[in-house]
């Protein structure tokens, strides 16, 4: 019992890596762990020489910042409030920008200006976009929101060009959304103008024929107050509607913001119902009921007039906000640095590839020779498994080879 007790420390001794020995093996090896390693690292520097110079041109631009513009469009911005409030976000953030240099118009307007169908040989837009994507990379800072072009070639000029090229399309593209946006906002309020104006021009005329008519009769101040306050309310309801449709053109429903303004809609219309005292038609006018005919006659054409007056200077303030901005150049991005042609190469990094590659074939040779070493000492038990093993492996490759050929020979 003592004897095989004193058995056991040896045994777990002799299975315990020797570090000794591995140690042995590596010096004794030394002369195949030189050559592999010395010989990929030749073969690396070779590669790495091998390679063509990679620049790299970077061009930093600044998106225009959410602003309602100064001098004139800020002070119609002012007078118009709530409509202001739509106006005013001219500015694009970052990531919009982002999208736009990302988006396929912008390659094919890239690669139609540079010819790259000739430089890279070939008319296939998706291979063409796909070099433009692996070349030319953008980057949005987190905090400050610059946007950095950086684009790589084998010619440091064409580099400078490539990212020059890309920013120019930016442009391009941003200006004819905000011109295409801005002109559709000033032909639907033009059209909408010239029916206010005729409805102004009725509203006159009817209160004109009624004063001559009836030699003038003014209504009580209350109810003429009562009459603004809803021309007022109903004129800001046209207002939002107005604001509603021009959401409407670029937005659905369930947008957020259409969801805002008819629910500022739905709100300024219970107002009218309040005040009128009606169901929402606005028919009849507090304190007026007990009032001649004659005089609910002439309130109800002052609260038509005064309507269609409110209505005429909100829409004339926006309508010549939306021409400020039609003339205007929307985009306004500038330009921080123009992308240059580099003077140092970028890539590649040659001694880091054959210090990569010499470390990985020092480490490579070393297991190797570790292996062979395991298979050299190896029993004929652990020999005679591995001999299974692989005329297992051979067979599944033969039954596998006769089927695919089988397969083929169907198909001929």
């Amino acid at each position: 019992m003592n004897e095989i007790q004193n058995n056991h420390p040896r045994l777990d001794v002799e299975d315990e890596i020797n570090l000794l020995e591995l140690l042995r093996v590596v010096v004794r090896r030394r002369v195949f762990i030189v050559k592999v390693t010395v010989g990929v690292a030749l073969m690396a520097v070779i590669y790495s020489l091998t390679l063509p110079n990679i620049y790299t041109a970077t061009a930093r631009l600044l998106p225009p910042q959410k602003d309602g513009g100064g001098g004139a469009a800020a002070a119609i911005l002012g007078q118009l409030g709530g409509l202001g409030g739509m106006a005013a976000g001219l500015g694009g953030s970052t990531d919009l920008y982002m999208g736009i240099l990302k988006s396929r118009s912008v390659a094919d307007a890239v690669i139609q200006k540079l010819d790259l169908t000739k430089e890279l040989k070939t008319t296939n837009k998706d291979a063409l976009r796909s070099f433009l994507g692996g070349t030319v990379k953008f980057q949005a800072g987190a905090k400050d929101g610059i946007i950095t072009v950086a684009a790589d070639h084998k010619d440091p000029k064409r580099a400078a060009q490539l990212a020059n090229t890309f920013i120019d399309e930016l442009q391009r593209k941003s200006l004819e959304l905000n011109l295409t946006k801005a002109s559709t906002e000033r032909s639907f309020l033009d059209k909408r103008l010239i029916v206010v104006k005729d409805d102004l021009k009725k509203a006159e005329e009817a209160m004109k024929l009624f004063q001559i008519k009836n030699k003038i009769i003014r209504a009580d101040i209350q109810a003429e107050a009562s009459i603004k306050a809803v021309a007022l309310l109903q004129a800001e309801i046209v207002t939002k509607e107005v604001q509603l449709a021009a959401l409407r053109n670029s937005m659905t429903d369930e947008a957020p913001e259409v969801r805002t303004v008819l629910a500022a809609i739905s709100r300024l219309k219970g107002q009218v119902a309040t005040m009128s005292g009606s169901s929402g038609k606005g028919t009849v006018l507090p304190g007026v009921g007990s009032t001649p005919d004659i005089g609910v006659e002439y309130v109800r054409l002052l609260r038509e007039l005064k309507l269609q007056e409110a209505l005429f200077e909100q829409l004339s303030k926006q309508y010549e906000l939306a021409k400020l901005n039609e003339a205007r150049d929307s985009s306004s991005i500038q330009v921080l640095d123009e992308a240059v042609a580099p003077v140092t190469k970028s890539k590649p990094k040659r001694s880091l590839i054959v210090i990569l590659a010499t470390i990985t074939a020092l480490f490579c040779s070393i297991f190797l020779i570790f292996i062979q070493e395991y298979f050299s000492k190896m029993t004929p038990e652990d020999a005679a498994i591995i001999g299974e093993i692989r005329g297992a492996l051979y067979e599944s490759w033969h039954q596998i080879t006769k089927l695919l050929s089988k397969g083929k020979g169907k198909i001929g």
